[in-house]
């Protein structure tokens, strides 16, 4: 998982989609793109782009591309966290929890949800 690259932002409204209807043809990812949806050629070079990146791949039918993920979203979410915590929080998870417990509009049930999550990780 560790070469797994990063996505552009438009590469990565493109996975969105990929992962939410798990495959599709490209109409089919046109039509669950929010509004404004791109122009029906970008989406289709982005999927192009992504084929060449390895997170997607295809299946023909007759003359149709029928595209998947091959990259599922958890492995990527889990990547782009670690790149995060790494670039941003001198690679510490303390610092990164840290960061979110100092904002302001942090709730008191937020923190408790946090801490509920820590005391089940550290019971495991």
């Amino acid at each position: 998982m560790e070469n797994i690259k990063e996505l552009t932002k438009a590469e990565e409204q493109v996975m969105q989609v990929l992962w939410k209807i798990e495959q599709g043809f490209a109409n089919e990812i046109m039509a669950n793109f929010p509004e404004p949806k791109p122009a029906y050629n970008t989406v289709l070079t982005i999927v192009r782009i992504l084929e060449k990146k390895g997170f997607v791949a295809h299946e023909t039918f007759c003359k149709a591309n029928r595209y998947y993920p091959l990259i599922s979203k958890s492995d990527y979410s889990h990547k782009s966290l670690c790149g995060l915590v790494k670039n941003y929080f001198n690679n510490s998870y303390s610092e990164l929890v840290s960061a979110f417990t100092q904002k302001e509009d942090f709730t008191i049930e937020q923190l408790e949800e946090l801490k509920n999550m820590i005391d089940k990780a550290l019971n495991k």
